[in-house]
Formats: structure tokens, C-alpha cells, sequence
């Protein structure tokens, strides 16, 4: 959706929306070049319910479908990632930031620095020393902003990483159509 709306209207000369493969693909060499990662992997949400949507039925039940130039360009993502040679991970009944969690859990416990790069709050509850976010969006040519640590964790929510969960539980969270506690 971040690469959808970051540039509009683009497309090839058949009528083809490009815009978000454009600009994911515009992010993905941005990453290559910065940051050289020496593992890279790419998490797709499969589509339909998840287990969340079992635990809360109304889970994300305020969102409008996407934009009908959208879902068209999602396998010509998945084939830019592929042409790159870039795993793609993916499971069904499970959101991708579910995914990156898991894997960066993973990583995390065999060693690894793990870098995630989103936008999305959520995953600012695995920020630690050896986990941190980076915000894409924000990543401009010589500007750290958009690295996400502890300080910009608790400077953003008042909180720790490790609070962030009960934090958004009792705040709520609009955009996922969690009410959280009320008045709070």
C-alpha cells in the first residue's frame, strides 16, 4: 500500500498500472545500494482471514478494499522480487508482520542484527539490541531518521519496546479496528 500511494497514476503504454511496482522496486535498490544486506527476504500477506480475525471478528473490519489498479500489480511485485532472487515468504492465516516477527525472532536467536524495514507501529514491540526498524518511507539520502531503536520507540509511544503491545491494546488501534480500553 506505501509503494501504491507513494507515486500515482503510472503506467505502461497498454494501460497497466505500474505505480506500486515502480515504487517498491524504487525502495528495493534503495535498500540494495544503502544498506547492502547480506540476507534480505520479502513478507507478503496471503490474502483473506487470519488467526487474529479469529480471536476478534471485527478485526480490520473498517477497511475498504484496495484500489482496483492495486491487486494487478501485486504478482508483477512478487515476479521483481523473484527476478532479484529474493525469498519470498508467505503464510496462509497469517500476516506478513506475523511473519517478519517470527523470522526475526529466529535470526535473533542464532545471532544475528536483524533490521525490518516498515512503517508499521506494531513491529516497534520487537525493537531490542539486536532488532531494530527501519522506516522506508522516511529513508532519505544521508538521513538516520529513519532508523527506529529504543529511543525512538519510547519517544513515540512513552514506552518501552517491550510495552508497545499493551500499549496499542489499551490505546486501540483504528487502522486495525481494535477498540482498545475505553477511555483510554
Amino acid at each position: 500500500f506505501r509503494a501504491y500511494y507513494a507515486l500515482r497514476r503510472l503506467s505502461t503504454s497498454k494501460g497497466q498500472p505500474t505505480n506500486a511496482v515502480f515504487n517498491f522496486a524504487t525502495m528495493l535498490l534503495r535498500i540494495l545500494k544503502e544498506h547492502e544486506p547480506k540476507h534480505l527476504a520479502i513478507a507478503f500477506d496471503v490474502g483473506g482471514k487470519t488467526f487474529r480475525h479469529t480471536m476478534y471478528d471485527q478485526y480490520k473490519a473498517n477497511r475498504s478494499a484496495p484500489p482496483e489498479d492495486l491487486p494487478p500489480q501485486i504478482p508483477l511485485i512478487h515476479r521483481l522480487g523473484d527476478t532479484f532472487r529474493i525469498p519470498k515468504l508467505m503464510v496462509q492465516g497469517v500476516e506478513a508482520d506475523d511473519v517478519l516477527a517470527t523470522v526475526a525472532e529466529r535470526a535473533k536467536a542464532a545471532g544475528y542484527d536483524v533490521v525490518i524495514i516498515t512503517g508499521d507501529k506494531d513491529l516497534m514491540q520487537l525493537v531490542d539490541d539486536h532488532v531494530m526498524l527501519l522506516d522506508d518511507m522516511r529513508m532519505t539520502r544521508g538521513h538516520d531518521g529513519s532508523r527506529i531503536g529504543r529511543d525512538q520507540v519510547k519517544e513515540k509511544f512513552g514506552v518501552c519496546p517491550e510495552h508497545v503491545a499493551d500499549f496499542l491494546a489499551l490505546a486501540g488501534d483504528s487502522s486495525d479496528n481494535v477498540p482498545g480500553v475505553k477511555g483510554i
